[in-house]
């Protein structure tokens, strides 16, 4: 039933004073008064006598602190019974306890089912007894939807609410939160060694269940934990028994929680994607590059001050993208929409800075979109992977990377060679070779091909024989002659004719080679003042932006500023004033406490009757015939 019962009263840190008080104070052989024990704390741990006795008087109705009659056994109190206190469970309490303390002490503590401190603040007072577990909460704790509606009905806290629902199997649960552990291991090393000792006696009277990283390691290797709620919930144990043993602002409470804080963040981050969640935990060869089941969304992602660069999408609140790098450390950043863009992007028109870092990331998202469009999946997820898969996967991802290696390097000489040297096709289109062509065929026919002809006719003129060798030598001198004439002027007018053309070619394609030089320097002018206009208004934005961003920044410190001089001028001025007050009364009180002059109101030094004084004779002469002589009640 949801019903308010009253545990515990005495603050949990000042009882462990309490109790260090007594126990110095018995070293000294001396009996735990009050006033010894008051004068400890004062001097040890400031506090107030008055405090001390009430947390003594709490701590006593608790049954923290045992009050007993014990008899003095040296000076002056030596055979008297004396009012002492002793701790809880002490040999010599049996002797000497009073019978109402023997009513509230002897309450079995152990067999307490819930815990004696509200699971929120860690505080004593009256609290509810949750009716699924060992916690208990002030009504004051809880929010207005986890308040119980009816007291007559079953009240379940938060954490028994949560623990019902269930998310994964219990293989897959203890294989993630043994990655969670070996976390919570380093940062309780800090915590352990601020000196936390379990196996106090006293120990156990203040903490109902004892949780410690050790505990948590052996619920998670026997396999208790059903849902992620319930190892949540022993990690915020630990914050609450760190709490009541050295208070809730101290160094090990600070620690304790930001082992909590780092548990809730490996939690919201197994729940946001189970499968990088593992792979960034177990780090097998290229994790990053396998897909997750959903898949991320791909993008190009800026940082503020970088280029962009190939990431995943893990979620989106608003405005920001939470994504998560490609490349060597996969460093997570929020990023604002307005600097995300698709992956289908071309990476030219990003103007990005090629750096072997930006490299290495592209080789991976390449990997990523060569494993997605194969469907491929990281076959160890919640358990380790075979090692002939492994090879296999290994051999398989260097042999594409080596063909892809290759067909680059193959590729990358043919574009160089078909920029240098260009098809030949354009080249017979163009006048300039054509005529360089043609003249250098003019010279061969005047100087070489006559030569042949002669000793052809020579040859033959020898094999017929002398009698028809002047003959046929005349024959072929005389019809020789005119026929090289004929060809001789025929080259000279082709000559001509090739020159005119060469140098009509030459001056047209002149022409045209100065037009296109000035359309192209008039074209790079523009895009030159294009590029510098936006430029300037790039920058000229930055500026307002940044002016802005100042007088914004420098608006908010000086009210500020103010606003700290304000208040310490009211504190100045409430301290003045109260000094003043106190000085007035002073001054009140002063000039209450002395007699006047009835006649010239100045200090009065001769008494006369009960309210008449006067500071000379001559004022008592003067007011005695003025007045007083009918007045007073002196007896003469």
């Amino acid at each position: 039933m949801a019903r308010v019962v009253k545990k515990r009263q005495a603050d949990p840190k000042v009882v462990q004073f309490v109790w260090s008080a007594i126990e110095v104070i018995r070293n000294q052989k001396q009996i735990a008064n009050m006033d010894r024990i008051s004068k400890y704390l004062s001097r040890v741990y400031g506090m107030h006598p008055k405090e001390t006795a009430r947390q003594l008087v709490l701590a006593v109705k608790d049954g923290l602190v045992v009050e007993t009659l014990t008899v003095g056994c040296k000076g002056s109190k030596a055979g008297v019974e004396q009012e002492g206190y002793w701790l809880p469970g002490d040999e010599m309490v049996s002797h000497y306890t009073l019978k109402e303390q023997m009513a509230e002490g002897s309450k079995e503590w152990e067999a307490e089912s819930h815990d004696w401190y509200c699971f929120e603040c860690h505080l004593p007072g009256e609290v509810m007894e949750c009716d699924g577990c060992f916690r208990v909460y002030h009504v004051r704790c809880l929010s207005e939807e986890h308040r119980p509606r009816d007291s007559s009905a079953h009240w379940q806290c938060v954490i028994c609410r949560g623990s019902k629902r269930k998310s994964l199997s219990k293989h897959e649960i203890t294989t993630y939160l043994q990655f969670i552990v070996g976390r919570m291991k380093e940062r309780a090393v800090d915590l352990n060694k601020k000196g936390k000792d379990t196996k106090q006696v006293m120990y156990r009277r203040l903490i109902h269940t004892q949780m410690e990283v050790e505990n948590v390691q052996e619920n998670i290797n026997e396999g208790k934990y059903k849902n992620f709620e319930e190892f949540k919930a022993d990690a915020q144990l630990i914050v609450h028994n760190t709490a009541i043993l050295f208070g809730g602002h101290s160094d090990q409470t600070e620690i304790a929680r930001m082992l909590y804080n780092d548990t809730c963040h490996e939690l919201n981050e197994l729940l946001l994607c189970k499968n990088c969640f593992y792979l960034s935990n177990a780090r097998p060869d290229n994790w990053f590059c396998y897909p997750c089941t959903p898949t991320h969304e791909l993008v190009w992602a800026r940082m503020k001050g970088f280029g962009y660069w190939p990431a995943k999408v893990m979620q989106r609140e608003g405005t920001q993208v939470d994504v998560r790098f490609f490349g060597y450390q996969h460093q997570r950043a929020w990023i604002p929409s307005d600097n995300i863009q698709p992956i289908t992007v071309n990476a030219q028109q990003l103007q990005v800075k090629r750096s072997s870092g930006w490299k290495k990331a592209c080789e991976e998202l390449e990997m990523h979109q060569r494993f997605l469009a194969e469907g491929r999946t990281w076959k160890g997820q919640g358990s380790e992977e075979r090692p002939e898969e492994r090879l296999v996967d290994e051999a398989e991802s260097s042999i594409s990377s080596t063909s892809n290696e290759q067909l680059k390097i193959n590729q990358e000489p043919k574009g160089k060679k078909s920029r240098r040297n260009p098809p030949p096709e354009p080249k017979e289109e163009e006048p300039e070779p054509e005529m360089e062509a043609v003249s250098s065929s003019q010279e061969i026919p005047t100087a070489v091909p006559h030569q042949p002809e002669r000793l052809s006719v020579s040859t033959q003129t020898r094999k017929t024989g002398p009698s028809s060798s002047s003959s046929s030598s005349s024959s072929s001198g005389s019809s020789s002659g005119p026929r090289m004439q004929h060809r001789g002027t025929q080259t000279l007018n082709e000559g001509s004719c090739q020159n005119m053309c060469h140098d009509k070619y030459t001056k047209i394609f002149n022409d045209v080679k100065e037009v296109m030089k000035a359309e192209n320097k008039r074209e790079t002018e523009r895009l030159v003042k294009e590029a510098t206009e936006k430029i300037r208004a790039e920058m000229e934005d930055e500026k307002r932006q940044a002016v802005q961003k100042a007088v914004a920044s420098g608006q908010a410190e000086m009210e500020r500023k103010c606003k700290q001089v304000k208040e310490k001028c009211k504190e100045e001025l409430m301290e003045e004033m109260k000094k003043m007050v106190n000085q007035h009364k002073q001054l009140i009180s002063q000039t209450k406490k002395k007699q006047w002059c009835y006649n010239c109101e100045e200090e009065a030094m001769y008494h006369c009757c009960w309210n008449t004084s006067y500071c000379s004779i001559k004022c008592q002469q003067e007011h005695w015939h003025a007045d007083h002589k009918r007045t007073c009640r002196r007896k003469r």
